[in-house]
């Protein structure tokens, strides 16, 4: 079989979904993948997006530009990835229903609404693309998709075929489920602020308000109009005008823009950053930065910091769903945060989704007192605080099985140690701001040779947990408390 070719720096495809403004269909694209049942089983079963929504979404970003902006060896490698993340994505939804992300129907909906928003977003502009830039742009998408080996029969033939297989699916596959409710309604108003609002981070309430009636109305009026008839959801005129000013206001200022601002996807791709690390590498040492506090409680110097510095772990770093509570939900998805960024071999991935579940059953024996499958905040540091007075043996039975997995992993040329751009790669987080990461990290670089051996990593966290003060190094590794 002829393999084609894949879509170049000029292409249509990389041209169209480059663009800044593909950014004001992407919550149509959320509505629309989340509407299929399995999507939302998925979501409502795995996902971590109540609680870290832009880590989410920049997931996602990253995973698209890997597809569609890469050379053919760096799209293989995403499919590949995604089809191992997605093979643990499985079970039965709310309704009974068995449901898997690698069911092909799935995967081929998730595809071509992504194709559908882009000709949307051209049509949404005024200026929607000719029946033979449709065909050109389809083709090049298909080039892509062939990557994950799908039957062509899935596919719509023809960019043609595209709104018959859209109208089809929506009228006799999609539902409007919980999940689809909480993106257009709720998700923006409750999401947690940005890392990088910096010093306007105090005015994140009035924004998200604002920022989320804007686009639950831009994204109900630009949603296709077989979906809007079915579940009900009105296209008002205000909603109608605001689509109107937005998608043909941002097509006159990319037009206006030189094609360096125009584009947040460089045309070229960067085949480079997706490409495993196997040599060893020049690490500079963190720059100098005045760390921000994390919100903790005020109390006596005197007083025992690990309670608060347990919940704080939990609220902030176990519980990965947002929902109060524990489960192997949460650890694996702390696997996958791990793996995403790093490019590991399925060996190497399997193994450390292997110590999470090893940290995972040493907590669910030790602290489900119930029996339920969950482990809450105040059952984890009861359990917690009784295991470490215990004996230093307690955190070798789970913890630490995990955290010499994530240095494993983050030891990406296998030098033995992590210097700091290995360190930001693994604790970088939407909650996190990149000055405290850089304090851990010196803090625990006791030599200051910008660079933190198997030992000092392992010792950071069994301080973290065990130091009663937070004067030891390892208690602040998330940054001062």
């Amino acid at each position: 079989m002829v393999t084609a070719d894949l879509p170049g720096p000029d292409s249509l495809l990389r041209r169209t979904l480059g663009e800044w403004r593909i950014g004001l269909v992407a919550w149509r694209l959320l509505v629309l993948q989340t509407a299929d049942p399995a999507v939302a089983a998925g979501m409502a079963n795995f996902s971590t997006y109540r609680a870290h929504p832009w880590r989410r979404i920049e997931h996602t970003m990253d995973s698209g530009k890997r597809l569609f902006f890469s050379d053919r060896e760096g799209l293989r490698r995403e499919v590949a990835r995604l089809e191992r993340t997605h093979r643990r994505l499985a079970g039965t939804d709310e309704q009974g229903r068995p449901f898997t992300a690698l069911d092909p129907a799935v995967r081929v909906w998730v595809l071509v609404t992504l194709y559908e928003c882009m000709t949307a977003m051209r049509e949404l502009s005024g200026r929607p693309l000719a029946p033979p830039e449709l065909d050109q742009m389809y083709g090049e998408f298909r080039a892509v998709c062939t990557e994950f080996g799908l039957s062509d029969d899935l596919l719509p033939a023809t960019a043609a075929d595209v709104p018959a297989y859209m109208d089809r699916t929506i009228r006799e596959r999609l539902e409007y489920s919980e999940p689809v409710h909480y993106l257009l309604f709720d998700m923006l108003r409750e999401a947690p602020a940005p890392r990088r609002l910096g010093h306007l981070k105090p005015a994140w309430p009035l924004v998200r308000t604002v920022a989320a009636h804007v686009i639950g109305a831009l994204t109900i009026a630009d949603l296709p109009e077989a979906f809007r008839e079915r579940f009900n959801l009105p296209r008002t005129r205000r909603a109608a005008l605001l689509s109107f000013i937005l998608h043909r206001g941002m097509r006159v200022l990319m037009n206006a823009l030189p094609e360096h601002r125009r584009y947040r996807t460089p045309l070229a791709g960067n085949s480079s950053t997706s490409q495993p690390s196997t040599a060893p590498t020049d690490c500079p040492s963190p720059p100098e930065a005045s760390p921000v506090r994390l919100p903790a409680p005020r109390r006596r110097k005197s007083a025992d910091s690990r309670p608060a510095r347990l919940r704080t772990f939990f609220r902030q770093v176990l519980d990965q769903t947002g929902d109060g509570r524990i489960s192997s939900v949460d650890l694996q998805a702390m696997a996958h945060n791990v793996c995403w960024p790093l490019e590991l071999t399925p060996e190497r991935e399997a193994r450390v989704y292997a110590a999470f579940e090893t940290w995972w059953q040493h907590l669910r024996t030790g602290m489900d007192a119930d029996d339920d499958g969950q482990v809450t905040c105040e059952e984890f540091v009861t359990a917690m605080l009784t295991g470490i007075d215990a004996g230093p043996g307690y955190l070798e039975q789970g913890l630490h099985v995990a955290v010499r997995a994530i240095f494993h992993a983050a030891d990406r040329d296998g030098s033995g140690h992590l210097c700091a751009d290995e360190y930001r790669t693994i604790f970088g987080g939407s909650r996190v701001h990149p000055a405290e990461l850089n304090h851990g990290f010196r803090q625990l670089d006791h030599d200051g040779d910008g660079r933190i051996t198997e030992d000092e990593f392992v010792q950071a966290f069994t301080d973290y947990f065990t130091a009663r003060t937070d004067n030891t190094a390892g208690s602040q590794l998330l940054g001062r408390p």
